[in-house]
């Protein structure tokens, strides 16, 4: 069994999605509780909620994702801090709409952006982490109402609809976390999980 280090409901359906039946959420099996995010990179991130989950749950292989989006001409913004971009108990809603505004207000209608996932797995044997990449442009617009996050204003390379107007099955094959996530798989399947 694997157990994901999220409460993130967006991130436990893709990421069960992907592995299957075989996950469970941590809070399917401990009392939720809050983890303190004090890296300064997605990595760090990653294996500070890895470690933490961890310790309560030692006989199990954790995974943790630390993921979002980056927008360079913005100086990288809201990079770590894309889940509480406008504030700590932020929604998705809260963190696109000022995202949106960050650009609005630097007269930006399309820029390039990137997401960025990190993906680490903490087993008996140590903690392995692995990248996940996905390029393409944000606008200054929702489009769309699929996905979570910022996905409607995120357009991928080679395409002209955001995320959030991309059905699932197109957006999984460009997902930088599934990128991180397969290369997670060949870590698992050498643990034999």
């Amino acid at each position: 069994m694997i157990v994901l280090a999220s409460s993130n409901k967006g991130k436990i359906k893709e990421i069960k999605k992907y592995f299957g039946e075989n996950v469970v959420a941590f809070s399917d099996l401990i009392e939720p509780f809050e983890i303190e995010e004090t890296g300064k990179s997605f990595k760090e991130n990653a294996i500070i909620k890895a470690k933490a989950i961890q310790k309560k749950l030692p006989n199990h292989i954790i995974i943790a994702d630390d993921s979002g989006i980056s927008v360079p001409i913005l100086g990288g913004i809201p990079g770590i801090f894309s889940a509480r971009f406008a504030g700590e108990n932020a929604t998705d809603k809260d963190n696109l709409n000022k995202l949106i505004e960050e650009l609005k207000k630097n007269n930006i209608k399309k820029t390039n952006a990137f997401y960025t996932s990190a993906i680490s797995i903490a087993t008996p044997y140590g903690i392995f982490t692995t990248h996940g990449f996905m390029y393409g442009d944000v606008i200054d617009e929702i489009r769309g109402d699929k996905g979570f996050g910022y996905d409607p204003m995120f357009i991928p390379q080679g395409f002209d609809k955001t995320l959030g107007e991309l059905d699932f099955e197109i957006k999984k094959e460009l997902s930088h976390r599934t990128k991180a996530l397969n290369l997670a798989k060949y870590i698992l399947d050498v643990i034999k999980v």
